[in-house]
């Protein structure tokens, strides 16, 4: 069964950073393209940024500069390095992976970003 494990969230000042991680479990992580949503309470989930099996990378254009996703195919994680965070980046990050057509999420890790 697939399984993934988001932790590193939290509340910070703008301009702060946050480093989010996601477990992934079940799967052969390496193979997979890997995604982090996130959402507000009222809103659709969106795309944060993706990244395929051998790296590449698609960010929404309203963190380019500051986020930075990576992979480690090893212990199967994937990380999100957050810079330079927003008000408006304040949502639930949820990490995600497509699995034999299946959509899979974590349980979702708040980020609130206040003065």
């Amino acid at each position: 069964q697939v399984r993934l494990v988001e932790s590193g969230g939290g509340s910070v000042q703008p301009r702060g950073s946050l480093r989010l991680s996601c477990a992934a479990s079940g799967m052969n992580f390496r193979l997979y393209v890997m995604d982090w949503y996130r959402q507000t309470i009222g809103q659709q989930r969106e795309l944060v940024v993706r990244i395929t099996s051998y790296g590449g990378t698609n960010y929404a254009d309203s963190v380019k500069g500051r986020f930075t996703i990576a992979r480690d195919n090893v212990r199967w994680r994937v990380f999100l390095q957050m810079n330079s965070l927003r008000p408006e980046d304040t949502a639930a990050y949820y990490c995600h992976v497509k699995y034999r057509d299946l959509d899979f999420w974590g349980q979702g890790t708040q980020v609130t970003v206040s003065s």
